[in-house]
């Protein structure tokens, strides 16, 4: 059934298109940063919902600008 939702627990945004672009370090996947990959496990709930946030406005300027 998965893992069970709490107010901490944000599930990861993968969805295995893992495609990076050399200028940025940026997954076109799923619009995080190679730091924020490497950092997911370790971040709270709260550094996680942010990463979130940061990576919608990320695909939603690359989407304007394409």
């Amino acid at each position: 059934m998965g893992a069970p939702m709490t107010d901490d627990f944000v599930p990861s945004p993968c969805d295995n298109v893992c495609d990076f672009d050399s200028s940025s370090s940026m997954c076109t996947g799923c619009w995080r940063t190679l730091d924020e990959i490497t950092e997911w496990a370790m971040m709270s709930g709260v550094e996680k919902r942010a990463v979130l946030e940061a990576a919608d406005r990320r695909r939603l300027q690359a989407e304007d600008d394409g």
